[in-house]
């Protein structure tokens, strides 16, 4: 249900947004094109391994890769794969800067 919502708010915002329920679907996207970013959307704990199963093969394939969990503060004690969490007691002023501060340069 938030998933739209957090795709409408980074595209009202500037960013370019590429968008599935599907893992399967989301590496396909990640082979087919580059990107600034890739968020994962971890819906609970039993999502964890799944994410970090996406998280290994995105980095196996590209290490440089930006790679960002987004998930409540549960979720996030749980994984250590991503380089990023943005944690989500939904906030969205806090989730563009979170992403504003992940993909900015250096």
């Amino acid at each position: 249900m938030l998933r739209p919502l957090r795709d409408q708010i980074l595209r009202v915002t500037g960013y370019e947004v590429d968008s599935t329920l599907s893992a399967a679907e989301g590496l396909s996207m990640f082979w087919a094109k580059q990107y600034d970013l890739v968020l994962i959307d971890v819906e609970g704990e039993r999502a964890i391994a799944e994410a970090e199963h996406m998280c290994s093969e995105i980095k196996a394939a590209q290490p440089e890769q930006l790679v960002a969990f987004v998930c409540n503060w549960r979720v996030a004690l749980m994984t250590d794969c991503p380089d990023e969490i943005l944690r989500t007691e939904f906030n969205p002023e806090a989730f563009v800067q979170g992403v504003r501060d992940m993909v900015k340069p250096a």
